[in-house]
């Protein structure tokens, strides 16, 4: 995961530590200066802000006081709590952590050593696909010997203040962390991919199928390391951070820092007794200011859980900001959960093995049609097809699919104004067994993503065995900008970029021919097949100059819906397609029929249902049974 980690910026922490310590002088970054240009991108500051070394705000400054802890952090004077709520998540994770603040140990204070402090640091952030190492000196803007952002309950611990003033110097300045989202912070601290859940839409307080299915893709995804935090929607700006009689916030994203079922009852009854609950632990990045219904911490419920499952659980009766709730509860009051999956695709891992396949892509704008790449969403027919455009396979009877795209990251500066996200999305069709072109056709759309201007869109989707383009977009045509494409299989996708419209014309092309038309073929079904007592285990195979598509086998039926499509290129128009059925069997398939299409461009009729015919080539006659076939056909290899 972090085999190549890029120096930001070009530069490199241990050489930049090296010149400090032979200089004795302590780091100052040139790339991000102790100015109000590193505080805000638009305005003018407010109070007369001090940057200062950790030295000059406390004695004994330390990266870590006590270890790390989700209570270390408290959210200061700018609006990033959802930043803070990630920085909760992630200090529940040493395995992360330790990722994001590497060579803690060599990076912490040394009171024994002070000739080895240079008062630089360095911090790894996943960005647009790979892993950057940020480098930043120990300056803090501070108001009265206060530190105004991030900082800890420990006057004298600084890890959150400094991942924080990394992270602002990736986004640009600190005001672009005001009013961010914690999915875009989740993937930045994992590689993940971050899934976002709307409670209300999918009803899930209601519907208890539902969440139980949610609450054990919760569990799983904790379970396995990932990184959680839920948020209450706020509709107006006086929602923002409105407090509820329940003492949830609105407009705040809260970390969610365990998952678990409770067993309910004490003694050697709760171990027999099959009752358990589904609990999360919420933290308010606050550090105050909890929830008071049921389960909350002086609550009466917690008398239904002997001491010792308290005592797992860690159950406090202090105003730390932490409480759990029910997931019922959680479902009812919490608007949004944002889970970051961390995908895991090491082969010698236990658990759920992930293909991901990653590319990278840009909308880009052209005068010419067929070099044009970003035509808007599908609201712009005449220009949707110019879009880029992926092919992918699933290779499983059904397979989950987990697809992301992500814009590349705007930055916020004085110079350059605010950073804005474009509205992006993406939509995914079942295509041709075959294709190895772009589409110009509209065919069944498997899926699609929602459009909005939010750096990841991401999707989790359930897919039969087959081809698939996904048409990745803008919402707006003639927009412009990069894009990451990840695509997450159970076994390899074989994910690529299409880029040819038509089949390229070569030196070979005046010998051996070039297409003349083009033809798709989709079979949809049989009926009447030559019956067995238990039904055919049918497929079919579609033929046209030495290539050929076939199908999945249907099991157990004269009737079989097949629906599969190929698409030929004909270099001899006047050749017939063949569609052939057989019967799959353990020793020799059977071959149970087949009928010629000429596919004539100028057939209006396009659905066809055909009898099924013998190999014989001069008298052939009929076989039991009937295929339905669609055929469009035309001159111009545009056309599907």
């Amino acid at each position: 995961m972090f085999s190549c980690v890029k120096p930001y910026e070009d530069q490199n922490y241990s050489a930049l530590k090296r010149a400090c310590l032979r200089r004795k002088v302590l780091f100052e970054d040139p790339h991000f200066p102790a100015t109000d240009d590193s505080l805000y991108y638009k305005g003018s500051p407010g109070p007369a802000v001090r940057w200062k070394r950790p030295k000059d705000v406390c004695e004994d400054p330390r990266l870590f006081v006590d270890g790390i802890s989700s209570h270390d952090l408290h959210q200061g004077q700018v609006g990033n709590c959802w930043f803070v709520a990630a920085c909760s998540s992630l200090a529940s994770r040493d395995s992360l952590w330790q990722k994001v603040i590497p060579d803690w140990k060599e990076q912490e204070w040394d009171p024994e050593k002070p000739d080895a402090y240079a008062g630089i640091f360095h911090f790894h952030f996943w960005r647009f696909g790979e892993w950057v190492d940020v480098v930043i000196d120990d300056r803090l803007p501070t108001v009265n010997n206060q530190l105004i952002y991030c900082h800890s309950n420990s006057r004298n611990e600084f890890w959150c203040a400094l991942v924080e003033k990394a992270y602002a110097k990736l986004a640009g300045c600190y005001q672009a962390l005001d009013g961010g989202n914690t999915a875009d912070a989740l993937v930045d601290f994992t590689g993940g991919v971050s899934e976002p859940i709307d409670l209300t839409e999918g009803d899930f307080a209601n519907d208890e199928t539902k969440r139980n299915q949610l609450f054990e893709r919760v569990l799983k995804v904790h379970s396995r390391g990932g990184l959680i935090s839920a948020s209450i929607k706020a509709m107006t700006a006086a929602d923002m951070e409105a407090r509820l009689a329940c003492g949830l916030v609105k407009g705040h994203a809260y970390a969610i820092t365990d998952v678990r079922k409770v067993r309910l009852g004490h003694g050697l009854l709760a171990f027999f007794k099959s009752e358990k609950l589904d609990m999360i632990r919420l933290r308010n990045p606050w550090g105050e200011r909890e929830w008071n219904g049921p389960w909350s911490d002086t609550s009466e419920e917690w008398q239904k859980v002997s001491k010792s499952e308290r005592e797992k659980m860690g159950v406090t009766v202090q105003d730390d900001g932490e409480f759990w709730m029910t997931f019922e509860d959680v479902c009812r009051y919490f608007t949004d959960i944002i889970q970051c999956r961390l995908i895991n695709t090491s082969y010698l891992s236990i658990h759920k093995t992930w293909e991901e396949a990653r590319l990278r892509g840009a909308w880009t704008r052209h005068e010419d049609p067929q070099q044009n790449r970003s035509g808007g969403c599908i609201n712009h027919k005449d220009t949707f097809f110019q879009n880029p455009q992926y092919i992918f396979d699933v290779k499983k009877p059904e397979d989950e699919v987990l697809i992301c795209i992500q814009q590349r990251p705007k930055r916020s500066t004085r110079r350059e104004g605010k950073g804005e996200n474009l509205a992006i999305g993406f939509d995914i069709y079942k295509v041709e067994e075959n294709r190895q072109y772009r589409m110009h056709r509209l065919q069944h759309k498997a899926a699609s993503s929602i459009y909005i201007n939010s750096r990841s869109v991401f999707l989790r989707t359930e897919q039969p065995e087959g081809r698939y383009v996904i048409i990745p977009t803008t919402f707006e045509p003639g927009h412009t900008g990069e894009f990451l494409l990840r695509v997450f299989t159970d076994v390899p996708s074989n994910c690529r970029e299409l880029r040819l419209d038509e089949p390229p014309r070569t030196c070979w092309s005046s010998l051996c021919g070039y297409p003349q038309q083009v033809t798709q073929v989709h079979v949809l079904g049989a009926a009447g097949l030559k019956d067995s007592p238990s039904g055919a285990d049918s497929y079919v195979i579609i033929k046209c100059e030495g290539d050929k598509v076939r199908s999945a086998v249907q099991r157990g039926t004269s009737t079989p819906e097949y629906d599969v499509k190929g698409v030929f290129y004909r270099k001899k128009p006047g050749q017939p397609i063949t569609v052939q059925i057989w019967n799959h069997r353990v020793l020799k398939d059977e071959f149970l029929g087949q009928v010629y299409l000429k596919a004539d461009p100028d057939d209006l009729q396009a659905l066809h249902t055909l009898h099924l015919r013998d190999r014989s080539r001069r008298q052939p006659s009929d076989l039991p049974g009937t295929v339905a076939v669609r055929v469009l056909s035309s001159a111009s290899l545009m056309a599907v």
